[in-house]
């Protein structure tokens, strides 16, 4: 197995570059199919953001009650985090990825029956516990096909889901808040239909993955041998192993998982309570709301691809972490802070937003890997985001709370635009690092 494959500098030799042509195939194979469970994925974890708005009203929620609901799905996801993504890397991330959805699946449909906070509560958290590893095993799981200089674009290729989720998931939620079948309310069908998915593609995933590349009947034994080449040239002079204590010692992963947390923090803050926000400063019905507040995910989307590619081309990845979180930070002035009343005012400020707010993504989750490999990243990757997630807690509950005590969101929103800009000058801590430039995908 690859993942045991790693040896000391010097002694594997030299791979000849990927052709273009395979480096392609294997984008088209895998990068759809990732990046619809990612869609899938992330649009379970964020729904909560539209039932909220008929939430509150059906069960007697307060905003502090649904910022801790929204959060607590994060200390789930932070208990098992590291654990998970290991097992992706050293077992199969085709049978783990496949419990994971299933899993989550299962428990998204459940919300739509919840009845008390106590039982909100348990179920956001079962919620985050069972999707634990996810996204980290995907990263992991790119690393198995995807040598650095093609990292952040297909990183960002698949990514590109995140907006999308929002973009699909604001109008489709905002459609079934508005029926009322079988007696339950509409909010209460978006946990379940959104929930269906995630359990189909747990089952497909068993047929649809493939672990390694010398696994995979799509290649030659040619082709798998020279993809497998090409990633031992990428690991060697990293390290593949640490102990347990070096990973919190390692400037880099500490760095890393700092900035994280800062960014989750102001994205989960802004994204969960985006239409709630909207809601608040205009007079238009659920479905409206729904549907500006995909607008400024139109923009992530496009901003994200452009970041994506161009941190490949140029090889730089701190710059391209770092202005996106500037731009989203100047995007929450706009809309939240400058007293300039209207909404479309407020609007045009949170689309600026959405141009930095996922954008990071491809260059950040490159930096790993520059790093470590192997397990090393593995484990890396996983307490990066497990920490970093803990953000996923702060932010929302952040924003409930303040908007609760002071019946608005600028308090809050000023802290949110501290954490970016915070966040993107601590991306200047780390280590430089580049990346090979290499033709487009």
């Amino acid at each position: 197995m690859l993942a045991h494959m790693s040896a000391p500098p010097g002694a594997v030799a030299p791979a000849p570059a990927l052709p273009q042509a395979l480096r392609r195939r294997i984008a088209l194979r895998l990068l759809p199919y990732l990046f619809v469970m990612y869609v899938i994925a992330f649009l379970d974890r964020v729904n909560i953001s539209y039932a909220t708005l008929d939430m509150t009203r059906d069960l007697g929620f307060s905003a502090r009650v649904m910022g801790w609901g929204m959060g607590i799905f994060f200390f789930g996801y932070f208990i098992l985090e590291i654990p998970s993504t290991i097992l992706v890397e050293r077992w199969s991330a085709r049978r783990w990825m496949a419990r994971i959805m299933t899993t989550w699946g299962m428990i998204a449909i459940l919300l739509g029956f919840v009845h008390t906070a106590r039982g909100f509560y348990l179920l956001r958290f079962l919620l985050g516990a069972a999707e634990a590893g996810f996204f980290p095993g995907l990263i992991v799981y790119l690393g198995h096909w995807f040598c650095d200089r093609d990292k952040a674009k297909a990183v960002a290729l698949f990514m590109a889901a995140l907006p999308v989720s929002f973009i699909i998931g604001s109008p489709l939620s905002g459609a079934i808040l508005g029926v009322h079948w079988l007696g339950l309310s509409g909010w209460r069908w978006v946990f379940i239909i959104e929930g269906v998915p995630a359990v189909v593609c747990g089952v497909l995933n068993l047929w649809l993955l493939t672990d390694w590349p010398a696994q995979a009947r799509w290649l030659s034994a040619e082709e798998g041998a020279a993809v497998e080449a090409a990633l031992r040239r990428d690991w060697r002079g990293k390290p593949a192993h640490l102990g347990a204590w070096r990973y919190l010692r390692h400037r880099a992963v500490l760095v890393l998982a700092v900035v994280y947390l800062l960014i989750c923090s102001a994205s989960y803050g802004f994204g969960l309570w985006l239409p709630t926000m909207l809601q608040h400063v205009s007079s238009l019905g659920d479905f409206q709301v729904t549907l500006l507040a995909l607008l400024p995910y139109v923009v992530c989307l496009v901003s994200m691809l452009i970041f994506g590619w161009n941190s490949d081309r140029s090889g730089e990845r701190r710059w391209h972490s770092a202005v996106p979180l500037w731009i989203m930070a100047a995007g929450l002035c706009i809309g939240g802070l400058i007293p300039v009343h209207g909404l479309m005012w407020v609007v045009a400020g949170f689309c600026f937003a959405g141009a930095g707010v996922y954008s990071y993504m491809p260059s950040f989750w490159a930096l790993p890997s520059a790093y470590l490999t192997g397990t090393a990243a593995a484990v890396a990757v996983g307490l990066i985001n497990s920490i970093g997630n803990l953000g996923g807690f702060v932010g929302p509950y952040l924003m409930g709370y303040i908007r609760t005590r002071t019946g608005s969101f600028e308090l809050a929103m000023a802290i949110l635009v501290a954490m970016l800009l915070a966040g993107g000058g601590l991306v200047f801590a780390l280590p430089r690092v580049s990346a090979a430039a290499q033709p487009p995908l």
